[in-house]
């Protein structure tokens, strides 16, 4: 596997475990909210001679409906926690060095509260 994709679903692992919430790895054509999406992350090279390594953003975003985001923020509180919790021990060789919160929002989205979370993520897997 790529080691997006080895971050992303460890990620998505991560939130099903710390959420009370569907969490998904792409938007859902449908879904009852709330629920959370795992966007796939923008990753670059972070190499050196020894070893791989890809450095980039990772987003997290927590849908919800209600009049206030009270719900949401508690939410994204638990997320938040849980991804600069993730194990660094990923699959397929790749080790998390770091995820660390760059920015977070909330807004309001038609009828509905968007939260979002961004990460900067540093990831090596020895060759």
């Amino acid at each position: 596997m790529s080691a997006g994709a080895v971050l992303q679903a460890g990620v998505v692992a991560q939130l099903q475990a710390a959420l009370d919430c569907a969490v998904f790895d792409a938007p859902p054509v449908r879904a009852a909210i709330p629920h959370a999406v795992v966007e796939d992350p923008v990753l670059g090279d972070w190499s050196s001679a020894t070893w791989r390594g890809r450095e980039g953003r990772l987003v997290v975003t927590l849908h919800d409906g209600g009049e206030r985001p009270v719900r949401l923020r508690a939410a994204l509180g638990a997320a938040e926690a849980a991804v600069e919790g993730l194990d660094p021990l990923l699959s397929d060789g790749w080790r998390l060095v770091r995820a660390q919160l760059v920015r977070s929002r909330v807004l309001r989205v038609g009828e509905r509260w968007r939260g979002t979370s961004e990460y900067l993520v540093r990831m090596y897997r020895e060759d």
